[in-house]
């Protein structure tokens, strides 16, 4: 959205945990020409007095707190244009269709929604309002993503015939997700939607094709209650204040991360959350190794794999094509060094800290007849997802062109998500789901 005569457009955000402070920093201290951050919503008041506090260390007033069940009232009393969304996962679909019918354009973190109903309630409003919602896939502008998709559409393996495609997330990274409220499938949908949708987006927009047909097979094999098996649970619900932790290389230490402890720690009192449970504690409802088979409307498949358990973190991709193929393989770090065990991952905090362990990346496009060479990409960072966090927020609140169409639109966060939707159902039935039976979009 850009500005109306000269004004700066004025962005208020609800849900003011740890992924806001990317965009609370974007919005005050890298696009304060374009843009305005006007107001916070959130249940939590202690959170929003963090943030409040922090934009005081970026030369930022405070700006007026709002509780979440507030927020029509918010966006009508501050003059909201858009809202940023990154609250959990299941309150989008209720705070998007909330800001369009209140007459604002949204950004909202993905998934854009965790169930059909919330991507039927938001594609409904978008075409009652005619309001805009675009999905934050920050994958989209990695450099490396933007050159592969680039070389797909300049046709140098041909037409695609198969995708193959391995995420894995470490020891590190991927327990992260065991910790906190992503443990429970009806806040996140899984790691199928929550994590995997970022890649399920990156295929669809590879490809520009759409999902037709998923088959899938997953299941919790590492942590939860399995960790016994294995013989690396603890017997403690969570790391603070737990003798059981001290020597657990599972376990998040809040009080050694000034920020986490803010907002979450300091924070306890108000929502009785806790960010940082035993990984191996009982209770969680997703899975941590998952399988999939997808079909497409262009007749090409993909064979994709997520493991939330691995030694080190990258990941692969395969493009074959009727004139070649294109081989992507990202390592993001090689290893969970023992001294940062008890952290988060650089990309993790989302922040501008790059992790201490060694990286590469490689692009080979190996065409028929011919010996492979490896494509030159520019513009990679360490930071921020390789870069592309900031390469987001410029097209997102600093009015950027964006000739590549790296923005997505409700339309693109719903095929995303139908993905990962239809790969939960396959695991619960063992067979194959057609996308349509989800939800059949135009």
């Amino acid at each position: 959205m850009s500005s109306r005569a000269g004004q700066r457009v004025r962005h208020a955000l609800v849900g003011t945990g740890s992924r806001a402070e990317m965009f609370v920093r974007s919005l005050v201290r890298d696009h304060a020409d374009t843009a305005e951050l006007v107001a916070f919503a959130d249940v939590n008041q202690a959170r929003m007095d963090a943030h409040n506090r922090w934009l005081g260390e970026l030369g930022h007033p405070p700006v007026p707190t709002y509780r979440a069940g507030d927020l029509a009232a918010m966006l009508d009393k501050e003059r909201v244009d858009v809202l940023v969304v990154t609250s959990v996962d299941d309150t989008h679909a209720g705070h998007v269709d909330t800001a369009l019918r209140a007459g604002c354009d949204v950004i909202t973190e993905k998934p854009m929604t965790v169930d059909a109903a919330g991507c039927r309630q938001i594609l409904d409003a978008v075409a009652d309002t005619g309001r805009q919602v675009r999905v934050a896939f920050n994958y989209r502008y990695n450099p490396l993503h933007e050159k592969l998709r680039e070389l797909i559409a300049e046709g140098a393996v041909g037409e695609v015939g198969s995708v193959h495609f391995e995420w894995l997330l470490d020891v590190r990274h991927g327990a992260d997700y065991f910790r906190r409220w992503h443990r429970d499938k009806a806040h996140s949908g899984g790691l199928m939607v929550h994590k995997a949708g970022h890649h399920f987006d990156l295929v669809n927009w590879w490809l520009d094709a759409t999902p037709v047909e998923v088959y899938a097979a997953g299941r919790l094999f590492f942590y939860g209650e399995a960790g016994r098996r294995h013989g690396y649970a603890r017997d403690y619900d969570r790391a603070h204040g737990s003798p059981a932790a001290a020597d657990d290389p599972f376990a998040l230490r809040l009080d050694a991360h000034p920020r986490l402890r803010e907002l979450y720690l300091d924070a306890e009192a108000e929502d009785g959350y806790h960010r940082d449970r035993n990984v191996f504690a009982p209770g969680v409802t997703i899975e941590d190794d998952m399988a999939v088979l997808a079909r497409y409307s262009t007749g090409a498949t993909m064979t994709y794999h997520l493991t939330a358990y691995a030694p080190y973190e990258g990941y692969r991709v395969m493009v074959n094509g009727s004139r070649g193929r294109l081989e992507l393989e990202v390592v993001e770090s090689d290893h969970v060094s023992p001294a940062a065990a008890g952290a988060l991952k650089g990309a993790a905090l989302h922040g501008d800290e790059a992790a201490v362990e060694s990286g590469s990346a490689t692009l080979t496009l190996r065409p028929f007849w011919a010996p492979p060479r490896v494509v030159p990409v520019r513009d990679r960072a360490r930071s921020g997802h390789g870069g592309a966090d900031v390469r987001m927020t410029r097209v997102l609140l600093g009015g950027e062109p964006d000739p590549l169409g790296r923005t997505a639109t409700a339309r693109d966060g719903a095929l995303a998500l139908l993905t990962g939707l239809a790969a939960n159902r396959s695991f619960a039935t063992g067979a194959p789901v057609r996308v349509a039976d989800l939800l059949d979009l135009p």
